[in-house]
């Protein structure tokens, strides 16, 4: 019976829930999206200049995106437990 008493006080709770999990995916998903938002679209000739790349999907919108997930990804971290 002792023995059982050791290893329950031993045993170790892993930080991060299922919670902690969604929210992170979340926000990997969050940011993968801004990342491919902001990809791609130049010129075929890199001579010629392209206004593509100023576009308010690749100067705002992205960008916001990236930095909701990682705002979203440091709120997962630090979600408190559910006792």
């Amino acid at each position: 019976m002792g023995e059982k008493k050791r290893k329950e006080a031993a045993k170790k709770d892993f930080i991060f829930e299922k919670r902690n999990f969604t929210w992170m995916f979340i926000g990997l998903l969050f940011i993968a999206i801004g990342f491919v938002l902001m990809a791609g679209g130049g010129s075929k000739d890199p001579l010629v200049f392209s206004e593509t790349i100023f576009n308010i999907q690749r100067i705002r919108i992205a960008p916001t995106l990236i930095i909701i997930g990682f705002g979203v990804e440091i709120y997962a971290i630090l979600l408190k437990p559910t006792k």
